[in-house]
């Protein structure tokens, strides 16, 4: 089967890696694959076994010899048209974010807010609103920032001990592996199942800044919650993996 991205991702997502690994998977699964784009992403882990081709506007992507078009955004969709496959979030992790153990936690501990400071979805003011919270009530907290662009001149930075802008694949890697906690307010997305698969306690789904805290202090302060957060974690990245996913796309296609 000959399968065709239009790959377009939106603003905060550029390390979302799950297009190319989805499509190296099915090639090993003997599929066809191209990815088309108008701005090829960052370096990424996926991507390596597909077709890259770059175009001036998405309505030049050639579509005849595809079976199988998936839509990665509204402009790509009306690109491809009737034939688009629209609202795929495969959710896959790479390879080397997988971890069997964890090295030992740092002192004080390493917590990781992630996202841009421009994305409202990222729900910023509720991460660093937890960490206020938390250090309010004497949790000694490393924060690290991670984002795609530089932050904005409301971010209070006086708060954060690192900020790390415009990362590739494996530098992001490198950054999660070296953290003990994950903080995401926001949507789920890459960061959050790049944290279970890593095996680090992550804290999203809160409706406030205040709830969030509580729980951080919650994971901060018990050794033993923070193990059992990592084992499920794992447990549930398994669902992740390439393989898993690109067998259960494919099943999709021919029922």
């Amino acid at each position: 089967m000959r399968i065709t991205w239009l790959l377009d991702l939106p603003p905060g997502r550029e390390l979302d890696d799950s297009s190319g690994l989805l499509a190296d998977a099915l090639v090993v699964r003997g599929h066809e694959a191209r990815i088309i784009t108008v701005e090829r992403p960052v370096p990424y882990f996926g991507g390596k076994r597909a077709d890259w081709i770059e175009v001036d506007d998405w309505r030049m992507s050639d579509l005849d010899a595809a079976d199988v078009v998936i839509a990665t955004s509204p402009r790509t969709a009306r690109a491809a048209g009737e034939r688009a496959i629209t609202g795929l979030d495969a959710g896959i992790v790479p390879d080397e974010i997988y971890r069997e153990r964890t090295p030992r936690e740092h002192d004080p501990l390493r917590v990781l807010l992630a996202g841009a400071s421009q994305d409202d979805n990222a729900r910023l003011d509720d991460g660093y609103g937890a960490i206020t919270h938390a250090r309010w009530f004497h949790q000694k907290i490393d924060l690290v920032r991670m984002a795609p662009w530089a932050p904005s001149r409301e971010e209070p930075l006086d708060s954060v001990e690192e900020y790390h802008v415009g990362l590739n694949a494996e530098e992001t890697v490198r950054l999660l592996h070296s953290c003990d906690v994950v903080v995401a307010p926001g949507r789920p997305g890459f960061l959050s199942r790049g944290a279970m698969a890593a095996g680090i306690p992550l804290l999203a789904g809160a409706r406030t800044a205040v709830e969030l805290g509580e729980r951080l202090i919650e994971v901060l302060s018990d050794d033993e919650l923070r193990e059992r957060l990592r084992a499920e974690g794992r447990e549930k990245a398994e669902a992740f993996r390439a393989e898993r996913v690109a067998e259960d796309f494919e099943k999709s296609l021919v029922r």
